[in-house]
């Protein structure tokens, strides 16, 4: 935490995009229900973002920014080494990745952590001015400085004394359930949390029965389904795609547990959603 406070104490970025959310995404796309800034603090990052023509190359270097609303969709290269952080707005919380990568070596640090957003901070109305400029003609000045005050937003929180009164083991939680929601599609278990953030996969079951009132499997399946319930109403994709998109090992376990959770096949769910 300590290493993002410091980073972007005195930081002012030139926003070099505000993505679109127009098309469908590329296999492999970074898709979230989240509004997420990217701020790059060394080296190259170049992506493939949404976009009105059907999507963008950009590469960002040092001190710059893209500003990706809430599920628009972006694909990284990961072909130079680059430092960045990301910052994902939740409605409850706000979960910060600080990342560091190198061709060679991969992923060397990335920390991840979520902080409870309090009432009192109108992120909100920050947040919904920019995710009307996605049209490029309009991503102008005015962009930049909403995306410079979002950074203020995140130092006041940072340093906000009320977080210190949270436990532990709850920052800990909302930091498992933001790893969840950016990574449902993938074969994420017990296990590679608990790896991922250095506890047992015990205390994995722990946090979720007793900070979210949810098992840990449950609250997975939940996402991924609320995934695949967007993806049935946004996107032509077919089942199998849907179901492989979302983490789910085949298609008909994915309809059994669509069926079993929502009381609709999926077929049945997107004609009702036309």
């Amino acid at each position: 935490m300590h290493n993002i406070a410091e980073s972007l104490t005195d930081f002012t970025g030139k926003l070099i995009a505000i993505c679109s959310n127009e098309n469908t995404p590329p296999e492999g796309a970074y898709q979230v229900n989240f509004n997420r800034l990217e701020i790059i603090l060394d080296g190259e990052y170049d992506l493939f973002v949404d976009a009105k023509e059907g999507s963008d190359k950009l590469t960002l270097t040092q001190g710059n920014m893209v500003y990706i609303p809430s599920n628009a969709w972006s694909k990284p290269t990961w072909d130079k080494p680059c430092k960045m952080i990301s910052v994902l707005f939740g409605k409850h919380q706000v979960g910060f990745s600080f990342v560091q990568y190198t061709p060679d070596g991969g992923f060397i640090d990335v920390q991840k952590h979520a902080l409870a957003l309090p009432s009192s901070m109108a992120l909100g109305h920050v947040l919904d001015a920019l995710n009307c400029m996605s049209d490029k003609s309009r991503s102008n000045v005015m962009g930049e400085h909403l995306a410079n005050a979002l950074i203020q937003y995140c130092l006041e929180l940072l340093g906000n004394p009320v977080q210190s009164k949270i436990s532990r083991s709850e920052k800990l939680y909302r930091s498992m359930c933001i790893y969840v929601q950016e990574n449902f599609h993938k074969d994420i278990t017990r296990v590679t949390v608990a790896s991922r953030f250095g506890v047992s996969s015990a205390h994995v079951s722990r946090l979720f029965n007793q900070e979210g009132s949810v098992k840990y499997a449950d609250y997975v399946t939940y996402v991924r389904l609320d995934r695949a319930k967007f993806m049935l109403k946004k996107y032509n994709f077919k089942l199998e795609e849907i179901a492989h998109r979302c983490g789910f090992k085949d298609t008909n376990y994915f309809c059994r547990v669509f069926k079993n959770k929502t009381g609709k096949t999926p077929s049945e769910y997107r004609l009702g959603a036309v």
